[in-house]
């Protein structure tokens, strides 16, 4: 019997695809660390529990920690028991998805490894009916991503009896040079359109949401435009500090940690031309041409258009909070920026002269993603009373830790006479279709498997990135800034504010 055919548009479909996936087996590098056990077993079992996986489905895990597989089955359970945050353990359902959970124990840089893998991808395949196709995740640190490339080139596992593809996290390089010389590299086994750079704040609901909002309706994208919008702010809020991460964290720092990717790449999507279809090519052509049309910014520029930040030590809600120096790990004397602000312009005729304001840190006072549309103000204050501190018009596009919408505007006081008062209109994920949301990785390895790179970066749009970020991360290792220069529970620097009062602004307190 025929397979039914995927929609060609994945956004007409609420569940995404349909039927289950095609037979498969994941290969997690990194199988025992973190990302492994926080977010992609988890979600990979919570595909399973929603009849998502087909039944040819595996995974093998690859780490240098000597298991056996049912060793390895039994780390896992334990991980999804943990991290699993809505979702229960059903005997029958782990039972089925955990003989497909097979591993083999290497290191990613020793040629050996590969031979083994290569034996038990064989194995699995003849036991799994996985038709030979093989998805290569890369939970590693970012040194690795080359030798593990590599290795499954010399192995001859970059091509087989069915696709090949690979998975990378971020970062991607830690500036452009770097950023091509592992594309290089990386290509030289799998082809770009094997290669799936993962970004998981495009999988989340919101963010896909907005090319639904924008391009669904026909009331904002008239909108959407220099015209009507004032200006722009996207905010990546924690309220954490490095959590044990120092050592890698002072190496990183949120400018590229933060806004090279995640946030840029929101950025494009909130600014991106309609797409002539939503196909992959089609989508990632225009979120690439916005960041190709985000000009980088002058030695003067950056001065007075970006920000760094580092958190200092603070007694918040009666505890004391370390600063960024007195994190484990962390160099006493470290320079690395722990917030960063900037202000980006896109020069092209619907967004000439609209600042784009994008601000992250750790340390701040609560967690939240959000992006805030404001819109110009009413021409003439026509009502008694009005000043000239009317609240925005605001369009509010929340990312975490709740998913959903808010429209601001201004409305009537009820009784006598006009007075103005603003009021929010609401739509919340939860409430409003009462049913869960699949979680940003559960979405992205759907795709993955699927072959549908939406929600995947582009080489283009990391070299794109890189060059507007590049120049002002040059500038900062130049400057020795004053560090550290905001207390930890605080909304980061005063440079910060100052940056955008200089344009008549203020961030929004969410």
């Amino acid at each position: 019997m025929l397979e039914p055919m995927l929609p060609e548009n994945p956004f007409q479909d609420p569940l995404r695809f349909e039927p289950r996936t095609p037979e498969c087996a994941i290969v997690i590098f990194g199988a025992s660390g973190d990302l492994a056990k926080r977010k992609l077993m988890p979600a990979l079992y919570r595909l399973a529990y929603d009849r998502r996986l087909s039944a040819g489905f595996a995974v093998i895990g690859v780490s240098r920690t000597p298991l056996s597989d049912e060793q390895y089955r039994e780390k896992m359970l334990a991980a999804v028991r943990e991290f699993s945050e809505d979702t229960k353990i059903d005997d029958e359902v782990w039972g089925a998805f955990a003989r497909g959970l097979f591993y083999v124990a290497g290191d990613a840089g020793d040629p050996a490894l590969y031979g083994r893998l290569g034996q038990k991808l064989a194995e699995v395949e003849q036991a799994r009916s996985t038709g030979g196709n093989v998805l290569f995740y890369l939970s590693l640190q970012p040194s690795q991503y080359a030798p593990a490339a590599l290795g499954l080139g010399a192995a001859g596992l970059g091509k087989g009896n069915g696709w090949r593809r690979l998975v990378v996290e971020k970062p991607f390089g830690h500036d452009l040079a770097s950023a091509r010389e592992l594309s290089a590299q990386i290509h030289q086994v799998f082809g770009e359109s094997d290669v799936y750079r993962i970004d998981h704040y495009l999988g989340k609901e919101t963010v896909q949401n907005i090319l639904a909002v924008r391009f669904g309706n026909g009331i904002f994208e008239p909108l959407w435009n220099r015209r009507y919008v004032n200006h722009v702010q996207i905010t990546g809020a924690e309220s954490i500090g490095v959590e044990g991460r120092g050592a890698y964290y002072q190496e990183a720092g949120a400018l590229a940690d933060m806004i090279q990717n995640h946030l840029l790449q929101v950025m494009a999507t909130i600014a991106m031309e309609p797409a002539a279809s939503f196909r992959a090519a089609s989508v990632r052509d225009e979120r690439s041409k916005l960041l190709r049309s985000m000009r980088p910014m002058t030695a003067e520029e950056i001065r007075t258009n970006a920000v760094p930040g580092q958190y200092g030590p603070a007694r918040v809600g009666g505890q004391d909070l370390p600063g960024f120096r007195q994190e484990p790990g962390v160099d006493p004397r470290s320079r690395t920026d722990t917030y960063a602000a900037a202000t980006f312009f896109v020069e092209n005729w619907r967004w000439a002269g609209v600042p784009f304001y994008l601000r992250t840190g750790k340390r701040l006072p609560k967690r939240v993603t959000e992006i805030a549309i404001q819109f110009n103000a009413a021409p003439l204050a026509i009502f008694d009373g009005e000043g000239g501190d009317r609240p925005p018009n605001l369009l509010i596009l929340r990312i975490q830790p709740e998913e959903g919408i808010s429209l601001k505007f201004l409305s009537k006081r009820p009784g006598a006479g006009i007075e103005l008062r603003p009021v929010s209109m609401d739509f919340n994920y939860g409430s409003s279709f009462g049913e869960r949301s699949p979680s940003a990785y559960e979405t992205l390895l759907l795709d993955a498997i699927a072959g549908d790179a939406t929600l995947y970066t582009r080489q283009d749009m990391v070299e794109a990135s890189w060059a507007v970020v590049e120049p002002i991360q040059n500038a900062w290792r130049e400057a020795a800034p004053d560090f550290p220069n905001y207390a930890a529970g605080t909304w980061g620097p005063a440079a910060a504010d100052e940056m955008l009062a200089r344009r008549g602004h203020a961030w929004r307190r969410p």
